[in-house]
């Protein structure tokens, strides 16, 4: 069946004045349901907190149960997520003391061994700090072929990584300068 244009017209406002009586016959009753919606049985105490990583200022639903987290997830009322979350943001799970997973010791790796060793927090911050300090006098230029003052090291990088928060990317960021370190990098997102 061909339809002309004429017929078209009149169909179309046929249909549309239909759509506007049966809504001016209806009395303001929806004709759809509304969404029920389902009780979520709370497994713990909830606490809302601020996602450390990116300075977006995210918002997040901790949950705990006995003194655990259980759960953390995008709280749905925030107005900078909306409920919703970046990988880093996804992942700070990881950071509740009681994660399997989370290393609680620093583990050492000698030259030429294959196994990793603990170490306690004392001796491996005396190692590193010895070892900073050892490269940065070796390799320090207090001045340039020009004989331009310029109080560097060439010989440490320093690079920032996306699990450091703004704080620590400062604090981090101030240390290298002090130390003249010229390399100094981040990344803020994997």
């Amino acid at each position: 069946m061909e339809l002309s244009r004429r017929d078209f017209l009149k169909a179309s406002g046929a249909g549309v004045g239909g759509i506007f009586l049966l809504g001016a016959l209806s009395d303001g009753v929806a004709l759809a349901a509304p969404v029920k919606q389902i009780p979520l049985k709370k497994q713990g105490q909830e606490f809302s907190t601020i996602c450390p990583y990116d300075g977006s200022g995210c918002g997040f639903i901790v949950t705990s149960k006995d003194g655990k987290v259980v759960n953390i997830e995008g709280d749905p009322e925030h107005p900078v997520n909306r409920g919703g979350s970046c990988a880093k943001g996804a992942s700070m799970r990881q950071l509740s003391a009681d994660n399997p997973w989370r290393l609680t010791k620093p583990l050492y790796r000698a030259p030429g061994a294959s196994e990793w060793q603990p170490m306690e927090w004392d001796e491996t911050l005396d190692r590193i700090a010895r070892r900073i300090k050892n490269t940065r006098d070796t390799s320090f230029i207090e001045r340039d072929s020009k004989g331009n003052i310029v109080n560097r090291t060439e010989a440490i990088a320093n690079l920032g990584g996306s699990a450091l928060d703004n704080e620590e990317c400062y604090l981090l960021s101030k240390l290298a300068r002090a130390l003249g370190i010229v390399y100094l990098e981040h990344h803020a997102r994997i």
